[in-house]
């Protein structure tokens, strides 16, 4: 079970804006993922717990931040409630999409195994619905992945696979890449790993 934390950076200037202190495991029903969020100061800043069944689809997603909360799952695309800081009002979303995502690195991994590509692959569109910090205001991305390289690295621990990624926005063009071991991001534009207290899982 990988314990560690990442950095969360915007992307375009590369200022920290939060630590995300997280935990994985694969289990019988697929995959899950929690985390706390923190600011550069220390205080806490929101959440993440991610459920996914074993073909990769989000069975359970709660999400916290800014004082709101989103509860969301695979359901006629997927199904979403957010609830706003005061309790009093909530609103429900339903989109004929894939998955989540959104600015934890747990959605890189969601993605990656929801598509499973593999290097003969051409490039796999994929329909998301982004939850946008710091509010979690939903939003329908499209985006392609191609999975470029898998290269085995040595270890004290012995080989590590890890598979590079070309993610590319399908409404501007841009593109940028992902590495990935097992169930721990390596590095992600506005990601940094900083800590990692034991190897990645390794999903069958």
């Amino acid at each position: 079970m990988p314990r560690g934390r990442y950095s969360l950076l915007d992307p375009h200037d590369h200022t920290p804006f939060a630590q995300e202190h997280f935990q994985c495991a694969p289990g019988p029903s697929g995959w899950r993922y929690v985390s706390r969020l923190t600011t550069p100061s220390g205080h806490p800043s929101g959440s993440v717990d991610l459920t996914l069944d074993e073909l990769g689809r989000p069975i359970r997603l709660e999400l916290h931040a800014g004082g709101w909360q989103v509860r969301g799952a695979a359901l006629d695309g997927v199904t979403w409630v957010r609830t706003d800081p005061t309790g009093s009002h909530a609103t429900e979303g339903n989109v004929r999409a894939h998955a989540f995502t959104g600015t934890s690195p747990a959605f890189l991994i969601a993605t990656v195994r929801l598509l499973r590509l593999t290097p003969s692959d051409s490039a796999t569109r994929v329909r998301l619905v982004a939850f946008t910090d710091p509010v979690l205001a939903p939003r329908t991305v499209d985006q392609s992945w191609a999975l470029v390289n898998s290269e085995a690295h040595a270890t004290d621990n012995g080989p590590l696979a890890v598979d590079e990624y070309q993610v590319t926005a399908l409404d501007t063009g841009e593109r940028h890449t992902v590495h990935i071991a097992g169930d721990v991001v390596l590095a992600a534009p506005g990601v940094e790993l900083d800590d990692l207290d034991s190897p990645p899982s390794v999903f069958g």
